[in-house]
């Protein structure tokens, strides 16, 4: 048992064992609630140790189908080692269909290393780098857009002093396949499941996966090919699982977002509509797009216009915007 967090579960045991996590929440309806986060523990004896999670934020559909297909298909006989998989990390924001937690307002990506005294999101987050991270070598978290956003596919490390632990994770990073991929610098204190991970002694690696708040045909692949391309890299299994028929996948091309004058944000209320398409490429002073007021009617749209080149990385989908709001952002392609 862990303080705020609660299971019976042997975290060190060979089979496969499927349960949950519970996080006592008194609320209205139940005053001795627990938070189920459900969770399943796959070992085959000594081996490298991955942990997959999904449903950090908890619209975002495409690490959580991948993970529960992988739950049911993957068989201790078919690993050596260790595979951890939690399919909804952020169970109650999952269930909500929200990128937050109802419960308490948490954001998990933005809550480690948490506490384990204070709210269901961050006492999942103190367990997850305290008990669970420290037990693997390697953390993948997978993203999305979630409801509001689209965003082209693309792998994410974070910067480690460490060179040796720096050339794994962009290895790792490169052998999920994605088209494109970043090189983050958070910084060790960073409150990102990517930070804990680091924290924990363990590399991790995320990527965004589609968005939309949906799941279509090739976010799912491009998903199911990175899951079996980071597990055969390891040699925690030996052929693919989720998906035997991809196609070979092209280099990963490195992209750089480290500046707020990259993204386009709304600064008052209003409805946009784009003039790119995501993965276009543009320059700086290029017309990305028009704002409206619907409000006002006698008023002409607003052009707007990228501050800096790059490619199209991601895009709002709601086309009413409140200030704030980013539209649109864009990303430096690092040549080398």
């Amino acid at each position: 048992m862990h303080t705020g967090l609660t299971h019976t579960l042997d975290l060190d045991r060979d089979g496969k064992t499927s349960g949950y996590l519970g996080i006592p929440f008194s609320i209205d309806r139940s005053p001795y609630f627990q938070v189920k986060v459900p969770i399943c523990l796959i070992r085959n004896g000594e081996g490298p140790s991955l942990l997959l999670m999904a449903g950090n934020h908890g619209d975002e559909y495409e690490g959580e189908l991948s993970l529960a297909k992988l739950i049911r298909r993957l068989h201790p006989k078919q690993i050596k080692g260790r595979v951890t998989i939690l399919p909804m990390a952020n169970a109650p924001a999952v269930m909500a269909a929200k990128r937050c937690s109802p419960l308490d307002g948490g954001n998990l990506n933005r809550a480690f290393p948490g506490d384990p005294l204070g709210t269901p999101t961050s006492r999942l987050a103190n367990f997850l780098e305290t008990e669970l991270f420290p037990r693997h070598d390697v953390i993948f978290d997978i993203h999305s857009g979630g409801t509001s956003m689209e965003h082209l596919p693309t792998a994410l490390v974070e910067r480690n002093t460490d060179p040796d632990r720096q050339g794994r994770g962009v290895e790792l990073m490169q052998a999920l396949g994605m088209p494109y991929g970043f090189v983050a610098d958070n910084g060790r204190a960073s409150p990102t499941s990517m930070g804990a991970a680091r924290r924990a002694g363990a590399i991790g690696v995320s990527g965004e996966f589609g968005g939309g708040g949906t799941a279509t045909v090739d976010p799912m692949a491009i998903t199911a090919r990175a899951i079996d391309s980071l597990m055969i890299t390891l040699g925690v299994v030996e052929a693919p699982i989720l998906a035997p028929e991809s196609k070979p996948s092209a280099p990963t091309r490195l992209l750089s977002l480290s500046r707020h004058s990259q993204g386009l944000y709304a600064t008052r209320r209003g409805w946009f509509e784009p003039a790119v398409r995501l993965g276009d490429g543009v320059t700086a002073g290029q017309l990305a797009g028009w704002y409206h007021d619907l409000e006002r009617l006698d008023l002409a749209e607003e052009a707007l216009h990228f501050a800096e080149s790059g490619i199209v990385l991601s895009r709002r989908l709601h086309t009413m915007c409140e200030a704030g709001d980013c539209l649109l952002q864009v990303a430096e392609p690092v040549e080398g």
